[in-house]
């Protein structure tokens, strides 16, 4: 599963700055709360300027119009290094009013008591998609620590003429991780050289068959459940059967999109706007993809906006938050960029929600409606040092060196060592 910051990251215009006037327009705000909307306050973003300066200004301006009184500072951080500054900031009592933050940049600063709980200043749930609102709660600790700004998912892109021919229905491709299986097998029996399963597993897969990656109050992993062995061994049997890459293990593989891309593999997970980026690498591949929704539960990457929790000006900083996460201002920013608006009366922009007809219409309408039950599939407590190591143990699983379950037990123990220690 890829990370959510990573994924995010925004690139490309693509659209008039005439959104700008639509996207700063009053909407309904939830309460910021008591105090007065007014002072300065300064609003952190994270590698968005300067293609985006003339947007967030035009936020911001529409922001200062509305609460007369007020003074919004635009600070912009630059790409790397950005989770080093932050965890500076709140070393030395720098941290901004409002803050752009992933939620596993907001998790630490929330177990801290930095940030402020956002659900003690109006219902979320009246705004905000459900999974956007939980990404930003934490099993460690009570509250909500940030509103969702802009979203991801993946869909589904097959190679509709390689199903096919290999005995699928390119028009009802599989839905579910299972019914990948299943279809994996028949297309290798009709096609010995076409893969659909072309990636190992990760714990985003584990939790798409049920199983518990986390405890209840997030103190320790519990992953290493028979139902999680039997899953590996699903694909111990696909790799020894040859329904996989022999590469997939490798540490040098290019990765199912890539593969994709140059045919060599029928199923590939990716955003909205893959279409483009395929048939740009591979001209040939044009008219013969379709798209499909996520297996079982769709993906969500989030980046949200927190509130300082020792803002000078908090009712001012949660008005902010909430002003540039309203629906006329993601809307507006969904249009200059490939990203979807976290509110629920974005389904009103026939943008997001209508089909034009093309299959990048199509890809924008599925992932869109994807985001209403989309879920963060990977808890963000797993940082980059578990990730590698359980990598490993499901690695060795799946070339067969160590059974399922002893691989799942060494992740779980080794996991949760390293968990104590945060």
């Amino acid at each position: 599963m890829r990370s959510s910051r990573r994924l995010l990251a925004v690139t490309g215009l693509g659209a008039a700055v005439a959104l700008l006037a639509a996207g700063c327009a009053s909407g309904s705000d939830a309460s910021a709360g008591s105090g007065d909307i007014t002072g300065e306050v300064t609003l952190q973003t994270w590698s968005l300027t300067p293609k985006f300066t003339d947007y967030l200004n035009g936020v911001i301006d529409g922001f200062e119009k509305k609460y007369p009184g007020t003074k919004v500072t635009l600070l912009d951080q630059p790409g790397d290094g950005y989770s080093d500054k932050v965890l500076s900031q709140a070393a030395s009592n720098t941290l901004p009013d409002v803050i752009n933050l992933p939620p596993d940049f907001a998790l630490p600063l929330a177990q801290q008591g930095l940030l402020e709980d956002v659900s003690t200043h109006g219902d979320l749930a009246k705004t905000y998609v459900p999974g956007g609102i939980s990404a930003y709660q934490f099993a460690s600790t009570k509250g909500t620590f940030g509103y969702p700004w802009y979203l991801n998912t993946d869909l589904n892109w097959w190679n509709a003429s390689q199903l096919d021919a290999c005995g699928l229905d390119a028009a009802a491709p599989p839905k579910t991780q299972q019914e990948l299986f299943a279809a994996a097998e028949k297309a290798h029996t009709a096609c010995p050289d076409t893969y659909l399963l072309s990636r190992k597993p990760g714990v985003g897969d584990f939790v798409l068959e049920g199983v518990p990656v986390l405890n209840s109050d997030g103190t320790k992993f519990v992953f290493n459940t028979e139902k999680a062995a039997k899953l590996l061994d699903q694909y111990r049997d696909a790799y020894k059967g040859g329904l996989m890459p022999s590469s997939v293990l490798n540490n040098d593989y290019l990765g199912n999109s890539k593969l994709f891309t140059q045919g060599k593999v029928a199923w590939t997970t990716g955003g909205a706007t893959s279409y483009k980026d395929f048939t740009t690498d591979n001209p040939s591949l044009k008219d013969h993809v379709t798209v499909s929704p996520a297996l079982n539960t769709p993906p969500l990457y989030v980046q949200g906006l927190s509130v300082s929790k020792k803002s000078k000006h908090l009712a001012t900083a949660v008005a902010l938050a909430q002003w540039v996460t309203n629906a006329k201002n993601q809307n507006a920013f969904g249009h200059l960029v490939n990203v979807f608006p976290s509110t629920i009366a974005s389904a009103d922009d026939p943008y997001f929600s209508k089909d034009d007809g093309t299959i990048d219409g199509k890809a924008r309408v599925l992932a869109f409606t994807s985001l209403k039950k989309a879920k963060n599939l990977q808890p963000y407590e797993i940082n980059s040092a578990m990730s590698d190591y359980l990598n490993q143990q499901i690695a060795l699983a799946i070339k067969g060196d160590i059974p399922s379950k002893e691989a799942l037990d060494k992740a779980v123990a080794k996991l949760n060592q390293l968990l104590a220690r945060q």
